[in-house]
């Protein structure tokens, strides 16, 4: 099969990583993958297999046209069986593709958070629905509000998870040792990790309040994995809280599995998600977690972990600090954590499950070109 998988971005999200994590699996499974990238940039990493096609689109209509034609030739060129759009952009941008070019390929369009967006977007979506042939949400909650704001009738939008990547997420002794040797982080310190970009979606403003009511009498530390635009502000809210050596701001982070390892607890702080896969990854690296109730969280988690509600400091920090009191749990719990991700939402399994879904949608597009032709 000939997959083109259309990305608003190569940048270091989940979404990202997850249209990256795809395309190494479908060419390991042995499949020709090409991936489309929207926005400027690469920071994802992509085995030299794949085909890559930077469109470099920018905001004016004059590149939006360019980046279109520039897509239609290497479609005819490349010749895939299947689009596979993930995000709003370019979810939006395979719709209009379809409806420029009777000859594309079936095109199926992910969105990745519980909030695409405001009304219009919702509208872009209702409106262009005709020149896909399918949309998929990686949450419950979110494919639910896509249904409620008109973006998508029911019949036409499913539910369809994100995978873990449990070979390379996973529970490592030795790892922990050096990364903690590393970080200089003493044993008898607890380690806690967020890992996620620095906008306000992610609520690290919360996470870093919490944490504030933790520190008087414990010995901690609080790594915060990831970069963005609140950086800043997110600095300025440490130093408030006279935190600068115990909260640490750490940037992107390439070595996010020997991390995990190397933390007491993972926190998820965010208001909105989709499907967030950090807190995935850390439990296929049997570490506790603590999350708040954005969408997707607790079919990711199940009983694996404790969930407060968004936006209370209060309530989180109870959490992490029960959390640490408990510590890893014994052998059983620990692998609990493991077998749930690995049993639900594997990489390998959620691959499948898209291959599935392709060959499907294939069969049914050539089905009724051959009908129309007659």
């Amino acid at each position: 099969m000939r997959i083109l998988l259309l990305t608003t971005g190569l940048k270091l999200g989940g979404a990202e990583q997850q249209v990256a994590a795809l395309a190494r699996q479908f060419t390991a499974l042995g499949h020709a993958v090409a991936v489309a990238s929207l926005a400027p940039g690469q920071d994802v990493a992509l085995h030299d297999s794949i085909t890559v096609l930077p469109l470099e689109m920018r905001k004016s209509p004059q590149s939006m046209a360019r980046a279109l034609w520039r897509l239609r030739a290497f479609i005819r060129q490349w010749q895939p069986d299947i689009i596979h759009a993930h995000m709003i952009h370019a979810n939006l941008f395979g719709r209009m593709l379809g409806a420029i070019s009777s000859a594309a390929p079936p095109v199926i369009c992910t969105a990745h958070s519980a909030r695409e967006g405001g009304r219009l977007r919702m509208l872009a979506y209702r409106l262009t629905d005709r020149w896909s042939q399918l949309t998929t949400h990686v949450s419950p909650q979110g494919r639910q509000a896509m249904i409620a704001a008109g973006a998508a009738p029911a019949s036409r939008i499913r539910v369809m998870p994100n995978g873990i990547d449990t070979a390379q997420f996973r529970p490592n002794a030795d790892q922990r040792l050096r990364t903690r040797a590393a970080l200089g982080v003493q044993e008898r310190t607890r380690l806690l990790i967020n890992v996620g970009r620095l906008v306000k979606e992610k609520a690290q403003d919360t996470l870093i309040d919490a944490f504030a009511q933790l520190t008087p009498d414990l010995d901690a530390r609080l790594l915060i994995v990831g970069e963005g635009p609140l950086r800043g502000v997110l600095e300025q809210r440490i130093r408030n809280h006279q935190l600068t050596k115990q909260i640490h701001l750490i940037g992107a982070r390439q070595d996010i599995p020997a991390l995990l390892n190397a933390a007491d607890l993972f926190v998820l702080s965010s208001d909105i998600e989709g499907m967030p896969l950090a807190l995935g990854e850390a439990l296929a690296c049997e570490l506790p977690v603590v999350a708040t109730d954005a969408a997707g969280v607790a079919e990711l988690m199940g009983e694996c972990g404790e969930i407060v509600q968004r936006g209370d400091s209060a309530a989180l920090a109870a959490a992490m600090r029960r959390a640490l009191d408990a510590g890893h749990g014994n052998a059983d719990v620990q692998a609990a954590r493991r077998a749930r991700i690995v049993s639900n939402f594997s990489l390998e399994a959620i691959a499948l499950q898209w291959l599935d879904c392709y060959a499907r949608l294939i069969t049914a597009e050539h089905a009724g070109s051959t009908e129309a032709a007659r």
